[in-house]
């Protein structure tokens, strides 16, 4: 396995082979993790930390993750459940009134962590500067109507499900995502993970590279009849690579970290709460996850879609990914995480690198129980 480092258990060598696979591909970097009941029986990464290939992947080397991010936001959203502070048949109006203009005072907490509530782009041009302003990003969706009755159908919300959550968030604790994110999830799992990313660590940062024959002009899609909004928001390649995205909390896409952080903080889900003996969330809460609020086509992603509460439900196992490859599954019953973190994106249509290292895995754990 050239180039691959870190540590694995010997059942597992499906995972860093199939990593390495993917290196000699083309691929410029990555890493993935395993980890089951808590433990990392995974931890590898290899590649490259730019696109000239100059600058080797190492151990603490941390880039985007897109859209993982929202399991994150979610994560934060259930521990408040937990503990009492939010409630998922409120109407987010209840703790953002300025959110009910437009008649939108049917929307509710689950709605949002669903992708059901009927926002899922903004109505007016945005761009990468208004993502990275907070009150303009949440104030031109409070003041925006709906694109159907909440809870009638689902839609992928790829960006304004976090800004909605996230100011929720806001108003219930006094702190932002970000915040409360490093100081009740990671920092006490120790998980170098970030939303609002601090000047001290852009220098282990891996910029996202294009696809092959593409530049940084390259953009998100999708194949729904609502995935062309009508102010044609589009992030680029390059958005993501901006100093001005690194330290906005954007808590839909805008996170950072690597593969061991993204397995360690999500394998709480795995594991029903605690991990390490820290206790984020009761079993219950964890299992409000994996609740099935919408199976269906879904109107953005143009696919069929099963969606939790702010995660993805797919049979058994559920979690999410990224734009460019980067994937989060979580099965509970195996109490197993799986992570892959990588700055190569690829085209949609040709992307099975993070379901392939999943599958890996499982030919690992399929080793660990024989």
């Amino acid at each position: 396995m050239t180039g691959i480092q870190g540590t694995y258990d010997p059942l597992f060598t499906a995972v860093p082979d199939k990593l390495a696979e993917l290196l000699e591909a083309g691929d410029a970097g990555g890493s993935v993790a395993v980890f089951v009941d808590g433990e990392p029986l995974v931890d590898v990464w290899g590649g490259f930390a730019d696109a000239e290939r100059t600058t080797p992947w190492e151990r603490d080397t941390i880039t985007g993750v897109w859209s993982v991010t929202k399991t994150m936001t979610a994560l934060c959203a259930l521990v408040l459940v937990d503990r009492g502070r939010l409630d998922l048949d409120a109407p987010v109006a209840r703790y953002w009134p300025e959110f009910a203009a437009a008649g939108k005072d049917g929307v509710l907490v689950r709605h949002v962590l669903s992708h059901t509530a009927g926002l899922p782009e903004w109505d007016v041009p945005v761009a990468r500067a208004d993502f990275c302003d907070w009150s303009r990003a949440t104030g031109l969706l409070a003041e925006q109507s709906l694109r159907w009755q909440p809870g009638a159908d689902g839609g992928y919300h790829s960006l304004t499900q976090g800004f909605i959550l996230g100011e929720v968030l806001r108003r219930v604790t006094g702190r932002t995502v970000g915040e409360f994110f490093a100081q009740e999830v990671a920092g006490p799992l120790g998980a170098d993970f970030h939303i609002g990313l601090p000047a001290e660590h852009d220098h282990r940062v891996a910029p996202a590279v294009p696809p092959p024959g593409q530049d940084e002009g390259y953009a998100a899609s999708a194949s729904g009849p609502d995935a062309e909004p009508a102010s044609g928001t589009g992030v680029t390649v390059r958005d993501g690579n901006t100093t001005a995205w690194r330290r906005a909390q954007i808590p839909a896409a805008g996170g950072f970290g690597n593969a061991r952080s993204v397995a360690l903080v999500q394998s709480v889900m795995a594991c029903g709460g605690t991990l390490g003996g820290v206790r984020l969330l009761s079993r219950e809460s964890a299992d409000l996850a994996r609740t099935e609020q919408f199976e269906g086509d879904d109107r953005v992603l143009g696919m069929p879609m099963r969606w939790g509460l702010g995660y993805g439900l797919f049979g058994t196992t559920y979690g999410w990914g990224g734009w460019g490859g980067s994937l989060l599954m979580i099965d509970p019953q195996a109490r197993m995480t799986v992570a892959y973190v990588t700055n190569q994106v690829r085209e949609p249509a040709e992307e099975t690198r993070g379901l392939d290292l999943v599958m890996a895995a499982y030919d690992g754990l399929q080793g660990l129980h024989s």
